[in-house]
C-alpha cells in the first residue's frame, strides 16, 4: 500500500492531474466564449444567430453541422491562444537561456581533418598548425 501511496504523491502525477483539470476548465471557458461572443458576431454578417442550430436532413436523418462549426471555432481559438500565449513565449525564453556551444574542433589547413582548436600539430598528417586564438 505504501508503494501505491508514493506513486500517487509523486510530483509528476499531481502536476499532470492539475494540468488536466485546468485544461478542461480552459476548454469550457473557450467554448462558452465562442458560443456567447464569437458565433453571434459571425452571425451578424452571415444572418445566422447561432451555428449550433444549423442542420440538414437526408431521409429523416438530421446532421447537425452547426455544432461542428462551433466546435471548430472553439478548437481554433484554443489552439491559437495556447500557441501565442504559452508555446511561443516559452520557446523564446528557452532560446534565450540555451547555452551556445562553442566548437572545440577546427579543420586542419593541410588535410582538412578535424583537429582541436588548441592543437599545434595535426594528429592525422603531422603538419604543424598555428593554434587558434581563444
Amino acid at each position: 500500500m505504501s508503494g501505491f501511496r508514493q506513486f500517487l504523491m509523486q510530483g509528476n502525477l499531481v502536476q499532470l492531474a492539475v494540468a488536466v483539470v485546468i485544461g478542461a476548465v480552459f476548454s469550457n471557458l473557450i467554448t462558452a466564449f465562442t458560443e456567447g461572443f464569437i458565433t453571434p458576431l459571425i452571425g451578424i454578417f452571415g444572418g445566422v444567430p447561432t451555428f449550433g442550430e444549423l442542420y440538414f436532413e437526408v431521409n429523416d436523418s438530421r446532421f447537425l453541422y452547426g455544432q461542428f462549426v462551433d466546435a471548430l471555432i472553439s478548437f481554433l481559438l484554443t489552439a491559437a491562444i495556447v500557441y501565442f500565449f504559452i508555446v511561443l513565449p516559452m520557446t523564446k525564453v528557452l532560446e534565450r537561456f540555451a547555452k551556445v556551444e562553442e566548437a572545440v574542433n577546427r579543420p586542419c589547413p593541410q588535410c582538412l581533418s578535424e583537429i582541436n582548436k588548441a592543437a599545434t600539430r595535426c594528429a592525422f598528417c603531422t603538419s604543424e598548425v598555428a593554434p587558434e586564438a581563444a
